[in-house]
């Protein structure tokens, strides 16, 4: 079942590039003051958010499909795997906290600077960077 890994993978890939890149967005779009401006970014928010949850739906499909099949049985005792499927539930409500901030540039209602969205656009990466070490070093 490599094509099963293989389309969870692209899922998976396709889902983080638009999570990665929709908080850089929220940063520039906390910087300006110009009307026309801020209605682009709220159609590149708006677009790209929308653009990237099916990615989510399905990577998650895909994976509960491969932890069905290849881990079902020895899931209760990986350890790893339970912290990393938290993580996962992790990124999938930051998802959502993103559509939240999406629907707030919409309704002109943002209230944080350009300073704390740089600080929520690290969240993914840290978040992903403990799930690949612990998919590759199985620690425990």
């Amino acid at each position: 079942m490599l094509w099963l890994k293989s389309f969870h993978l692209f899922f998976m890939v396709a889902w983080f590039a638009g999570l990665f890149y929709l908080p850089r967005i929220f940063v520039n779009h906390a910087m300006i003051d110009d009307h026309a401006t801020s209605e682009q970014f709220k159609l590149m928010e708006r677009k790209l958010y929308k653009f990237i949850t099916p990615w989510m739906i399905l990577n998650i499909a895909f994976g509960i499909w491969m932890l069905i099949d290849y881990a079902w049985a020895a899931y209760s005792s990986m350890g790893w795997l339970h912290l990393k499927l938290v993580l996962i539930a992790g990124l999938v409500g930051y998802h959502f906290w993103c559509g939240q901030i999406v629907k707030q540039f919409a309704e002109d209602r943002n209230s944080r600077s350009h300073v704390w969205y740089r600080w929520f656009n690290e969240i993914p990466v840290i978040f992903l960077l403990a799930i690949v070490l612990l998919a590759g070093l199985k620690p425990f």
